[in-house]
């Protein structure tokens, strides 16, 4: 995949706040759970503009620079605690759908959202703010060698 796709901040801003008002459309939450490491960057702005303050992360990595990793289940830390149909799980991308597959099975009561979705993984998603062609995806904070 040589193709890539360069996001600025402006333009990832402005499709995060598009996700906000599809989330506050959608119903009522009071926690968010951060994928980490893309989720926590849109989590962060969506604690802010709904107003959530309980929030948590659970680690999660399906890439090795662009290598991507076989993923089979999460090892939930406890502080991440209950999750139910009003926690917001957060991703910043939905490629494969992998990562929400293997969240879902874990935690199937949580709303699943993400910035962005791919033909793959948007299926796996309740929530995104903007589909993206199949390329390669580099996001404002990313650093390219």
């Amino acid at each position: 995949m040589t193709d890539k796709i360069y996001l600025n901040w402006e333009e990832f801003h402005r499709d995060v706040k598009d996700l906000c008002a599809k989330i506050r459309q959608s119903g009522e939450y009071d926690k968010l759970v951060a994928i980490s490491r893309g989720g926590l960057i849109p989590a962060g702005i969506i604690a802010y503009e709904l107003n959530i303050r309980n929030s948590s992360v659970i680690n999660i990595a399906t890439y090795v620079g662009s290598s991507h990793l076989k993923l089979d289940e999460v090892d939930c830390p406890e502080h991440v605690g209950k999750v139910d149909e009003k926690t917001l799980i957060i991703d910043d991308l939905a490629d494969s759908g992998q990562t929400f597959r293997v969240m879902r099975r874990q935690f199937p009561q949580g709303r699943y959202v993400t910035v962005y979705a791919k033909e793959k993984g948007k299926e796996e998603v309740d929530l995104f703010a903007r589909e993206l062609p199949e390329k390669w995806i580099v996001f404002p904070w990313d650093v390219e060698e």
